[in-house]
């Protein structure tokens, strides 16, 4: 097993505890993957965090320019099992050049808003 890098494991940190603020948000294991969750849906997959795999992150982007900058990401691709047709995008956070926490909490909170109900979306709104 690789040893996880420390950079990308802060960042996938910092996205974990970005989604998890979000309001009705909570972690899952499925599959032995950490998601993301509200209303029992997923809207961020974070994949394994123990070297296993590489390391990325998965949100479901509906705007088409979000949708297209996340793609040109160094090594993003749209998501397997057939949910990049839905706008998923799977993005990996070992490439050189891949995104900052920031703007992946951006990509969390748009994924956040495509899957949670109107209700959380206002109430994220106020805050």
């Amino acid at each position: 097993m690789a040893a996880v890098p420390k950079g990308p494991l802060k960042k996938r940190e910092r996205v974990l505890a970005f989604a998890l603020g979000l309001p009705g948000a909570y972690e899952d294991h499925p599959w032995g993957e950490t998601v993301v969750k509200v209303n029992k849906k997923i809207f961020v997959f974070l994949g394994v965090g123990d070297g296993s795999h590489p390391l990325g992150v998965g949100v479901k982007l509906r705007d088409e320019a979000v949708h297209a900058h996340a793609l040109s990401s160094p090594g993003a691709t749209p998501s397997g099992y057939g949910l990049g047709k839905a706008g998923w995008v799977q993005i990996p956070l070992e490439e050189k050049g891949a995104p900052a926490a920031e703007l992946l909490c951006e990509w969390v909170e748009e994924s956040y808003r495509a899957i949670a109900t109107k209700k959380l979306v206002a109430e994220l709104d106020a805050r």
